[in-house]
C-alpha cells in the first residue's frame, strides 16, 4: 500500500502540534492562576533576546538540511545525506557553544543593558545554554524531515512539551516560596530540561533508524566546501525572513501601543489594548495554524523530491492540493472564529476585542495560505522570495497600521485591516511566485467555488440553528457542529472532497483500501 508521504508527515505533525498547543494553554492556564503573572512576565521578557540568538545561531540550517537531504535520498545517494547532516550537525553544534558561551559571559552587561527589571538574571542564564540544546536538536529535525519520516520531530516536541509542563510547574511552584522571580527560574529550567529530552529522544530514533539501515556503504564524493556553501546559501535568506518577522513583530509592538495613545485613549488603556490585541485576538486567530506550520514543514522535502526527480508534474499537484487543503481547513476555522468571538474573548477576559476578532477573522484564509506558499517556496529552493515579499507587503502594512491606528474612529479596528492587507498582499505574491515558477494553474473551482459553496452553506445552518436556541456557548458549539457537518456534506457533492483525497490520508486509506 502507498501513502502519500506530504499528507501522512502533515498529519504527524498536525497531531503533535494540536497536542504541544493544547499543553500550552493548560501550562499558561497554571501558571497564570497559580504562580502569577508577573512571574510569567518576567520569563517573557527574555525572550526577545532568547530567540533573536536561536534565529543567529540556527540560521536557517534545518529547512537548508531538510531540503538538500530530500533530494539527495530522492536519487539514491544515502552517502552524501549524511555527510550533508554531519557538516550541519558539527555547524549547528559549535555555533550552538559559540553563542551561549558568549551570551552566558556577558549576562551582566545584557541584562543591565536591555532588561528594565534586573531580576531577569538567573532566567537569562538558565535560558542560554537551550540555545546550544534547541541549535543541536534542530539538525536532527532538518535530517528527518528531509527523509519525510515526521514522527521522530513530532515525538520529541510531544514530549519536550509534557516534561516541560510538569518539570517547569513543579519547579515554579516549589521556588515561589522563594520569590516571584525564583519561580520564574523555576518556569525557565522547565524549558531547558523539557529541550534536554527532546534532544535525547530524537537522537535515539536516530540511532535506531541508524541501525536499521545502513547508508554508509557508498562513499560521498560531494565535496564537503560543496555541501557547507549550498548549506549557506539556501540557510541565509530564510535568517533574513525570520529576521525580518522578529523585526517586524518588535516594530508593531511599539506602533500600535503608540498610536492607541494618539487616537485618545491613555497610556494603561493602550497598553491594555494592545495586550488583549496580541495574547487574544492574534492567538486565537492563528490557532488553526497548527495545520498549516505542520503542511509547510512537510514542503520543503516533498516538493525538493519531486524537483530532483524532475517530476514537474507531482511537484505542482503537490502545490495544488496543498492550497486546496489549506483553504478547505481555513474556511470553517474562520467562519467558527466570527460566530465563537463573542464567547472566546470572554474566556480571555477580552470583551473589547470581540469585534476586532471578528474583522481579523475575514483575513485569517489569507494568513494561512501565505503560511503554505511560504513553505512551498521554500520547497522548491525560493528561499529568498518570501524575503522579499515580505518586505514588500510590510511597505504597504506598516503605513496603514501607523495611519489606522492613530485614527479615533479606527483604532484596533484600524490594525486588524492593515493585518488583513498585509496577510492578502503576501499571500498573492507567494502564489504568483508559484505559478510562474512550477506552471500550476489557479484552479478557481478548487480554490474558490467548491470551499466557498460550502463555507456559505456552513453560514446559512449555523444561522438558522442560532435563531432556535439561546445565546449561550453549549448553543454556539451546537450551531458550530451541525455547520461544519453540512460544510463536509456540500464539498463532497461538490467535489471538494471525494474517495481519492480521502485515499491520500493513510489513517482513511487503511479503511477504504
Amino acid at each position: 500500500m502507498i501513502y502519500n508521504n506530504l499528507i501522512l508527515g502533515a498529519a504527524i505533525l498536525f497531531a503533535a502540534n494540536l497536542v504541544n498547543r493544547i499543553l500550552g494553554f493548560i501550562y499558561q492556564y497554571l501558571i497564570m492562576n497559580y504562580i502569577g503573572s508577573e512571574a510569567y512576565g518576567l520569563f517573557h521578557m527574555v525572550f526577545p533576546i532568547y530567540m533573536t540568538a536561536l534565529v543567529f545561531t540556527t540560521a536557517g540550517l534545518p529547512l537548508a538540511i531538510s531540503k538538500m537531504v530530500a533530494e539527495k535520498v530522492s536519487v539514491g545517494h544515502y552517502a552524501d545525506a549524511q555527510k550533508i547532516f554531519r557538516i550541519a550537525l558539527i555547524t549547528l553544534f559549535l555555533s550552538g557553544m559559540f553563542v551561549s558561551i558568549v551570551l552566558f559571559c556577558n549576562t551582566s552587561f545584557i541584562v543591565n543593558n536591555f532588561f528594565a527589571d534586573q531580576r531577569v538574571y538567573k532566567i537569562f542564564q538558565i535560558c542560554t545554554p537551550a540555545i546550544f540544546i534547541v541549535s543541536i536538536a534542530s539538525a536532527f529535525r532538518g535530517y528527518f524531515q528531509g527523509l519525510q519520516n515526521m514522527f521522530p520531530s513530532a515525538l520529541s516536541q510531544v514530549c519536550e512539551q509534557i516534561f516541560r509542563v510538569i518539570v517547569g510547574f513543579t519547579i515554579a511552584s516549589k521556588l515561589l516560596v522563594k520569590g516571584v522571580e525564583w519561580a520564574a527560574v523555576g518556569i525557565a529550567a522547565g524549558m531547558l530540561f523539557g529541550e534536554i529530552l527532546g534532544l535525547g529522544v530524537i537522537s535515539i530514533n536516530y540511532l535506531l533508524q541508524k541501525t536499521q539501515k545502513s547508508f554508509d556503504n557508498r562513499k560521498s564524493y560531494q565535496p564537503s566546501k560543496t555541501i557547507f556553501k549550498n548549506l549557506l546559501t539556501l540557510s541565509l535568506p530564510v535568517t533574513g525572513s525570520r529576521l525580518m518577522a522578529t523585526g517586524l513583530s518588535s516594530l508593531d509592538a511599539i506602533i500600535i501601543p503608540k498610536q492607541l495613545q494618539k487616537a485618545g485613549y491613555d497610556p494603561s488603556t493602550a497598553t491594555s489594548l494592545f495586550g488583549q490585541f496580541s495574547g487574544t485576538a492574534m492567538t486565537l486567530l492563528n490557532f488553526p495554524s497548527v495545520f498549516t506550520f505542520a503542511l509547510s514543514t512537510s514542503l520543503v522535502p516533498a516538493i525538493s523530491e519531486a524537483i530532483a526527480r524532475n517530476d514537474y508534474k507531482l511537484a505542482q499537484n503537490r502545490c495544488t492540493d496543498s492550497i486546496k487543503y489549506t483553504i478547505i481547513i481555513g474556511v470553517p476555522s474562520v467562519i467558527t472564529l466570527f460566530y465563537f468571538a463573542e464567547p472566546l474573548a470572554a474566556m480571555f477576559k477580552s470583551q473589547e476585542v470581540t469585534n476586532v476578532l471578528k474583522l481579523l477573522a475575514f483575513g485569517g484564509l489569507f494568513a494561512y495560505v501565505q503560511q503554505t506558499t511560504i513553505g512551498i517556496l521554500q520547497g522548491l529552493g525560493k528561499t529568498y522570495l518570501p524575503l522579499i515579499h515580505t518586505i514588500i507587503s510590510s511597505i504597504l502594512r506598516i503605513p496603514l497600521l501607523f495611519y489606522l491606528t492613530g485614527t479615533p474612529q479606527w483604532g484596533l479596528l484600524g490594525s486588524s485591516w492593515a493585518y488583513i492587507i498585509g496577510f492578502f498582499c503576501l499571500a498573492m505574491l507567494n502564489i504568483r511566485a508559484i505559478i510562474n515558477n512550477t506552471g500550476m494553474k489557479f484552479d478557481c473551482k478548487v480554490f474558490i467555488y467548491q470551499p466557498f459553496s460550502a463555507g456559505v452553506c456552513m453560514i446559512i445552518i449555523i444561522n438558522l440553528i442560532k435563531n432556535y436556541l439561546p445565546a449561550t456557548t453549549p448553543s454556539y458549539l451546537i450551531a458550530i457542529f451541525f455547520g461544519f457537518i453540512a460544510y463536509i456534506i456540500i464539498l463532497k457533492f461538490n467535489g471538494g472532497l471525494n474517495l481519492k483525497d480521502l485515499k491520500k490520508i493513510p489513517l482513511f486509506n487503511r479503511f477504504i483500501s
